[in-house]
């Protein structure tokens, strides 16, 4: 009976503390209409942004301990909330799933797939930038 009273405790302090470092981390997304799942926590290692004068464009990597089932039902659903139309999904049970969206001329690309210990979810976007405005004197 100690024994499981030991465990039990250990697990809840392990998920407490677990919780604790996932909520304190800040989600970053480049751009405003493309939403970020709760639970996922940026790799910015991993991910790569660029702007130009013309185009932004990002590649944005995220991780978390969600079931890639349910994660890519999330992202399609957050995604056509936001005005994003779906062109595409693929799925492979070995590679994750892909879904390709387009809205106003712009396109995003959100792949999700499972490593060994997280759920990863790949962003690529881009858009094209307003031109610069002339300064008047």
């Amino acid at each position: 009976m100690r024994a499981k009273r030991l465990v039990l405790v250990s697990l809840v302090v392990f998920l407490t503390g677990a919780c604790v470092t996932s909520q304190s981390r800040t989600l970053r997304s480049e751009f405003e209409d493309i939403p970020v799942p709760k639970g996922l926590s940026y790799v910015e290692d991993q991910s790569v942004i660029i702007e130009s004068p013309s185009v932004k464009a990002a590649r944005l990597i995220y991780r978390g301990r969600i079931e890639m089932g349910s994660l890519a039902v999330a992202m399609r659903t957050m995604m056509e909330a936001n005005g994003w139309r779906a062109i595409s999904n693929t799925s492979a049970s070995t590679h994750g799933t892909t879904q390709v969206y387009e809205k106003a001329g712009n396109s995003l690309q959100v792949r999700v797939w499972e490593g060994l210990y997280y759920t990863y979810v790949e962003m690529t976007a881009s858009r094209a930038l307003p031109p610069p405005t002339a300064e008047t004197k």
